[in-house]
This record gives structure tokens, C-alpha cells and sequence, in this order.
């Protein structure tokens, strides 16, 4: 079980025959220079690597017309200039006569990927493929793309492997309206786009790339267009989409897998995006997913122009795929404006078709954006003034990405643990540290002074290795780790790490604390401790750095909680260290808790320490074990609406918060 990557050289050999500016940046290097990162990475060789085949045209057939496939495999035999004539019939298309072949191993690649997924053979993958599919349709070749890759792997899923729920996240920079056209009126299909579109004057500038456009008949409310309508979108911008739109629908869905029709184009540098998110983003949006499904993510490269940047992005997509600790995210997590117009505009087009944005405070409909279509928008030339300003903003934010994984590389243990009784029962993967050592006597009786619940030897025991596991954790020897407490000792314990944490090198520490636990009083609000309780007694900011919230009665509410609140703050925050205390009457169910940690993992680089009561079942360590080690954690069951009263506790503790944390935000704010 592992990460596939499925590739073959023959999808290099089509290439773009005469002089076309719009089409000449979909070449082979894109492959090539990505393959060679993930090589020079040692990502390459830590995946299963599977040589793409060709997709029978029977599976085309899935999703294409025999006319259009008998079409194409008729471009073998026909000259540069028959090609050059029929490729003028189609929008941004060019052919070669090995189009057919390299078009069907791409579909077939993602063919493959599906089935190694879904018979266990690996746990998720990427297919690093050209030509790209998300534009294609029935019947007609459209912006690069020949075959529709992704819609005909969801189709296999559907027909071959029975799948009844397959969830399509297209972050490609254009609009897949060839996805959308083949399963808008499917609701077994859930299909998620962003993609520039400012105002529809944006290619392929169609009125259906819009937010009100949410699909027909019975797949009404299962198709999901985000249209960014300025460029300049970074970070904060795509990570605030997953949490306040694609992720509580896809909860709520609750697919069987989730299909990723990857491209890069909305990555800093490339021509065609023009948008800022640098390229370790995509490595916590491919985190993101994979709390869904099972981890079942099946990744097809779709656009990506600016080869650097492309070849980073996938680099960052397969690490997380792998289940490493990923980058922090850098800049300020503070959305645009116009992005949160967006994110309005399509949580209220989608609020009638889904309980869990009817429990959440929705505002208006919006109109639908305005503008006459104007054609598409020149792209930037190769060789223009802006195309070599886009390429410098690209290669500075690179090499400061660069930078920060030369001096935080990823630890060489991904998980330790120290959980004393609980040891014995838990049977851990061979790469989890069993770790036997503790810190000195002296310095943990230092630390326990204050403390009397620290006194006896038992706890001061379980401290020591606390605070050694800690000090391996800020070292950078160890990215996570579990560690066990006894019950009276677990407040006084947490306190201890808190102050720990902070004197031996954390800047900024996230504390969500769930269960009977206590804020320490003399604790410093200084901004360097954000301190979030979890089934406190009552939904209350005290200050913007000291929070608390009932913990929820239902998954509704438990993952509104989560996905609006806890996570907004953590990422706003921007924490170097996270303590995930599970304390006394904690409440959290095994499947929550795994899925808290699991999120966690994100805004912290991976650097998350969880503490749990040693009285705690070994089932409950264990699985808190695998997702920190990067596994999916186990699905919260169905999806049940969330109480009045929690979510109206939720929605006042945000409106008490959103001016200082700026990814609560869900709407533009007013205009003064």
C-alpha cells in the first residue's frame, strides 16, 4: 500500500507542428521537467510506479461519441498541413499523428490509477499525463484537451467498480465545462470547480462557469462553479473555498473517492492563471482530501505552463499524497475581497441543495456576475514584458519555498510515541518511534514544581517523556507525536507543554484543548498562544487568542465546528506547533478525534504533539497513530443536520471573531 504515479514516455512524443502563440505552451517539457523533480525529490522512488496503457475504445466510449473517436484515430495517417486544417475547427487545439496514442494513454493512465486504488493496491496516486481532458466533450476537442480523462475514470468507477458517490475537484485555472457537461444532471457525481472567469470575459467565457449555475434535473445542487472573477488569488483565497464551500459539501456527500483533475495553471507564475498560490498550497488542498473517502485521491495532471512552477506544485501534490508533513503555508492568510464575493455568490446558489450551508448564516443571493463575454483574454506571450514578469514573481516565490525546505527539511521519523501503559497494546507500524527516552530528572522536576497534581512519581514520570518527545518535535528530529498522561495530571501537564513550547522555540502554539480543561490563569495573551476549548460550558471569546465552544451533538455540527471555526483560526494563526489535549470527558469519538488530528496536521508543517489520558482505549491511541503518520482517518458515519442551538452558538462565537480572524470571513464585508 503506498502512492502509485502513473506515467509513460510515449505521452512526450505529440508536439505542436507550426507556429501557434496560444497553443505552443502545451508541450512535452511539462512532463519531463516534472518527472525529473520528483526524481531528483526521491519522490519517484518511494511510489509505486505503473506504466500507463492505452484506454480500449470501449472506455472511451464511456464518455465519447464512436464519430469523434474514429475522427481522431484517423489524425495517424494525415499530414502536417490536414492537421493543421482540422485542429482550426476545434478552440485551442492542436494535432500530431501520435495525438490518438498519447491521448489514449493518458486516459488510460487514469483508468489505471482508479483500478490500483480501488482493488487496495496502493492508497491514492497521480497520473502525470498529457494531453490534459477537462475541457473535452462528447464530441469535440476543446482547449488542449482530447479525451476527457477525469469523466471517463469516474465513469469506469461507476460501471466497474459500482461507486454510487464520486466527488470531481477541478482546480485547473479554466472552467472543466466538458466535465460539467457529462455529469451535470448525474447526482452520483459531485463536481467542484474554481477557475478564473472574471465575469465571464475569461476563456472559454460561457454563462454556465458562473455560481448559479449548480447543474439540471436531478443533479441539481451537484455541480459546484467557484468563479474567481480578479487574478491575484493566493493561499488564504484557496485554502478559505475548501473550508467554506468544496469540504462541507463533500462531507455531507460522503463520496466513495475523490478524482482530482490537478492543474497547475492557478499556481504563482503561470501565464494563464495569473494567480498567486505558491506551490506548497497544493500539497494541504491534496491534504485536505484526503480526510474524505477513505484517502482514496486519484490525481490527473490537467494544466500547468510555467514549467518550474508546475514541477514544484506536483512535487508538493505527491508529497502529501505520500503522507509527509508539508510546509507551512507563508503569506498573509487574509482573503481578497473579491474571492469572498465569490465564496458568498456560490454558498448562496448552493444553500437550497445542501443541510450543512442551510445550518451555517448564508447571505443573500447575489446577481450573477455581469459583463458581455469579450473573447478570451490574451494569454501572456512567451518572450512579452508580462510573461517575464510573471516568470520573475514565480522564480522569487520558488526560491524562497526552496529556501524554507533547506532549512526545515522533513524530519526523519514522522511519528513518535510515548504512551506507557497503553505500549503494550498497540501494535505500531514499523515506521512509528517507539520512543523509550525522557527528559532529565532535574529539568522535568523544574517544570513540575509549580504543580501539584505533578508530584507523584507516575506523573512525573509521563512528563519527562512529554517534554522529551516536545524538545524531539521543535528540534526538528521528529515531525508528530502521541503521548499519554494520567488522568489527574493531564491540566497540569498541558500547562507544562504550553510554557515549554514556548521557551524552547515556538513563536506561535495552537492549543486545542477538549474536555474538562482549564486555561491557565497567569498564562501570557500575548499573541504567541491561541488556546481553543472544546466542550466548554458555554460558546464564549474571552479574547482573540482564548476561545471556547460546547463540543456539538451531532457530525453536522461536529464538523461545522471544525471546518468553520477551528481551522480558520488555525490556519489565520499560523501556528509552529500544535497540542491537541484529549482531557476528562473529553466526548470526542474515535472517528472525531482522528479527523481533529488529521486536520491539524496542516497548518503546523505537520508539527502536532497529542496528549491523551493513559486511561484511554488503545483503539483510540492507535488511530490517532495512523493519521498522524499521514493515513486517512475513519469516517464519521452518516451526516446528521446540527442542532439550532449549536449552530447558533457557533455563528455568534464567529461574529464575535471574524474582525480579527479573517478566514471566518464568508462574504465581503460592507462597504463603508
Amino acid at each position: 500500500m503506498g502512492t502509485a504515479l502513473v506515467y509513460h514516455e510515449d505521452m512526450t512524443a505529440a508536439r505542436l507542428l507550426w507556429d501557434d502563440p496560444e497553443c505552443e505552451i502545451e508541450c512535452p517539457e511539462r512532463l519531463t521537467t516534472a518527472l525529473e523533480s520528483l526524481q531528483q525529490r526521491g519522490l519517484e522512488q518511494r511510489c509505486l510506479r505503473l506504466a500507463a496503457r492505452e484506454a480500449s475504445e470501449e472506455e472511451l466510449g464511456l464518455v465519447h461519441s464512436p464519430e469523434y473517436v474514429a475522427m481522431l484515430r484517423g489524425t495517424q495517417a494525415l499530414g502536417t498541413r490536414e492537421l493543421q486544417a482540422l485542429s482550426g475547427q476545434y478552440d485551442a487545439i492542436y494535432f500530431h499523428p501520435n495525438t490518438f496514442h498519447c491521448a489514449r494513454l493518458a486516459a488510460g493512465a487514469a483508468l489505471q490509477l482508479v483500478d490500483a486504488v480501488l482493488t487496495g493496491a496502493v492508497h491514492n496516486g497521480l497520473a502525470l499525463v498529457r494531453p490534459p481532458g477537462h475541457h473535452s466533450q462528447r464530441a469535440a476537442a476543446n482547449g488542449f484537451c482530447v479525451f476527457n480523462n477525469v469523466a471517463i475514470a469516474a465513469k469506469h468507477a461507476k460501471q466497474k467498480h459500482g461507486l454510487h458517490r464520486i466527488l470531481i475537484v477541478d482546480w485547473d485555472i479554466h472552467h472543466g465545462q466538458g466535465i460539467q457537461y457529462i455529469f451535470e444532471d448525474d447526482p452520483s457525481v459531485l463536481y467542484f470547480s474554481w477557475h478564473r472567469y472574471e465575469h465571464g470575459r475569461f476563456w472559454p467565457c460561457l454563462r454556465e462557469s458562473d455560481a448559479d449555475a449548480v447543474g439540471q434535473g436531478q443533479g441539481r445542487g451537484f455541480t459546484v462553479n467557484l468563479p474567481w472573477n480578479q487574478v491575484g488569488m493566493g493561499n488564504a483565497d484557496y485554502v478559505a473555498a475548501f473550508l467554506h464551500v468544496l469540504l462541507p459539501l463533500a462531507f455531507e456527500f460522503d463520496p466513495e473517492l475523490v478524482l482530482v483533475a490537478a492543474g497547475f495553471d492557478s499556481a504563482v507564475g503561470d501565464p494563464e492563471g495569473q494567480m498567486q498560490a505558491t506551490p506548497e498550497c497544493f500539497a494541504h488542498l491534496t491534504q485536505l482530501l484526503q480526510v474524505l473517502a477513505g484517502g482514496r485521491v486519484c490525481a490527473v495532471l490537467e494544466g500547468g505552463y510555467h514549467l518550474e512552477s508546475l514541477s514544484q506544485s506536483v512535487c508538493m501534490m505527491v508529497q502529501a499524497l505520500l503522507g509527509d508533513p508539508v510546509p507551512p503555508l507563508s503569506g498573509c492568510m487574509e482573503p481578497h475581497r473579491s474571492a469572498l464575493e465569490s465564496i458568498q455568490s456560490v454558498r448562496a446558489a448552493q444553500a437550497p441543495h445542501w443541510m450543512s450551508l442551510q445550518e451555517q448564516d448564508v447571505a443573500p443571493v447575489l446577481s450573477p456576475s455581469t459583463g458581455s463575454p469579450e473573447g478570451r483574454l490574451s494569454p501572456l506571450l512567451p518572450g512579452g514584458p508580462e510573461f517575464k514578469a510573471a516568470a520573475a514573481q514565480a522564480v522569487a516565490a520558488l526560491s524562497s519555498l526552496l529556501d524554507q525546505l533547506r532549512l526545515h527539511p522533513t524530519p526523519s521519523v514522522r511519528t513518535a510515541v510515548a504512551l506507557t501503559a497503553l505500549d503494550a497494546a498497540l501494535l505500531l507500524p514499523p515506521d512509528v518511534l517507539h520512543q523509550e527516552g525522557s527528559a532529565p530528572q532535574e529539568e522535568t522536576q523544574v517544570w513540575a514544581r509549580p504543580h501539584e497534581a505533578l508530584a507523584q512519581d507516575k506523573a512525573l514520570t509521563a512528563l519527562g517523556k512529554v517534554l522529551y518527545l516536545l524538545d524531539g518535535i521543535l528540534d526538528g528530529q521528529v515531525s508528530s507525536g502521541i503521548a499519554a498522561t494520567p488522568a489527574p495530571a493531564a491540566a497540569a501537564t498541558l500547562d507544562v507543554a504550553i510554557r515549554c513550547g514556548l521557551s524552547h522555540g515556538a513563536q506561535r502554539l495552537l492549543c486545542v484543548a477538549v474536555g474538562q480543561l482549564d486555561r491557565p490563569l497567569d498564562l501570557a495573551d500575548d499573541g504567541r498562544n491561541l488556546w481553543l476549548n472544546i466542550r466548554g460550558k458555554e460558546a464564549a471569546a474571552l479574547s482573540m487568542f482564548h476561545v471556547s465552544i460546547p463540543l456539538p451533538e451531532t457530525t453536522g455540527g461536529f464538523l461545522s465546528c471544525v471546518l468553520a471555526l477551528v481551522l480558520p483560526l488555525a490556519y489565520g494563526f499560523q501556528p509552529d506547533l500544535v497540542l491537541v489535549a484529549l482531557g476528562p470527558a473529553h466526548g470526542l469519538q474515535n472517528p472525531q478525534a482522528a479527523l481533529l488530528a488529521a486536520l491539524l496536521r496542516g497548518p503546523a508543517g505537520g508539527r502536532v504533539l497529542v496528549l491523551v489520558e493513559e486511561e484511554s482505549t488503545p483503539q483510540l491511541a492507535g488511530v490517532l497513530v495512523r493519521v498522524l503518520r499521514g493515513e486517512a482517518p475513519p469516517s464519521l458515519g452518516p451526516f446528521s443536520r446540527a442542532s439550532p442551538e449549536d449552530m447558533q452558538a457557533l455563528e455568534h462565537l464567529r461574529g464575535q471573531l471574524r474582525p480579527q480572524w479573517k478566514m471566518l470571513q464568508v462574504a465581503a464585508p460592507p462597504v463603508l
